[in-house]
């Protein structure tokens, strides 16, 4: 499974329209729903991947130039950018969305092929080469969309999203992990076996499911937090 930056955009840009899509099917009552990230509604989960849309320009200027340029100003200033953006309207969210989509899509597209292997910083305080920046991305859009809690949900997600999860460095290596026919789709050695369909795995590693709809001996997943 490639992690190629120029391959996996036209993933992103496919991730970026069904989420847009889910976004038209909304008003402004709904915008105002409670999410499933806890104490964030619809609004925040949009503000925030507008502003993580365009953290992640800045990451990329930093891959292109060498000028160290974070994601955010500071901790503080993301928390209120997303604050002070949940509340907007919906065309005025969905617009700004857009925007910023936009804005990051012309980055990728501007960056050199030698800037993909520049170190830089996510928000986290993790080192990644850019290279890793559209994947990640990529993870943002398509579980934050399920957060939206519409009925977008982890089966929606393609199959190639599911498995690449699976192996993601940051997902939880807490069990083995089996399709239903028995293929191994990640093998953690002295790791309990866990085993069901990669889309229903990858949600429940990454706390969008509780783990029903799979079979084994699940361990607690807070261990791994």
């Amino acid at each position: 499974m490639t992690a190629d930056p120029l391959v996996l955009h036209p993933e992103l840009r496919r991730a970026t329209a069904r989420l847009l899509d889910t976004v038209d099917g909304l008003d402004d009552a709904a915008l105002a729903a409670p999410s499933l990230c806890p104490g964030w509604t619809r609004g925040h989960v949009l503000t925030h991947l507008a502003r993580n849309a365009d953290a992640y320009v800045n990451l990329l200027a930093w891959a292109r130039t060498g000028v160290r340029t974070p994601a955010y100003a500071s901790p503080t200033a993301r928390d209120a950018d997303i604050e002070a953006g949940s509340g907007r309207p919906l065309l005025e969210q969905r617009a700004d969305l857009a925007a910023a989509t936009d804005r990051l899509a012309a980055a990728i597209d501007a960056t050199p092929a030698e800037a993909w292997s520049a170190t830089v910083a996510l928000p986290s305080g993790t080192e990644i080469p850019a290279a890793r920046l559209v994947w990640s991305r990529i993870c943002e859009v398509e579980l934050h969309h399920v957060d939206l809690a519409t009925a977008y949900a982890p089966s929606d997600w393609p199959e190639a999203f599911s498995l690449r999860l699976l192996h993601d460095p940051a997902t939880p290596r807490a069990a083995t992990l089996h399709a239903p026919d028995g293929t191994v789709l990640l093998d953690v050695p002295s790791a309990p076996t866990v085993t069901g369909p990669p889309h229903l795995l990858a949600a429940w590693l990454t706390g969008r499911a509780d783990g029903t709809g799979l079979t084994g001996d699940l361990p607690d997943l807070e261990t791994w937090k």
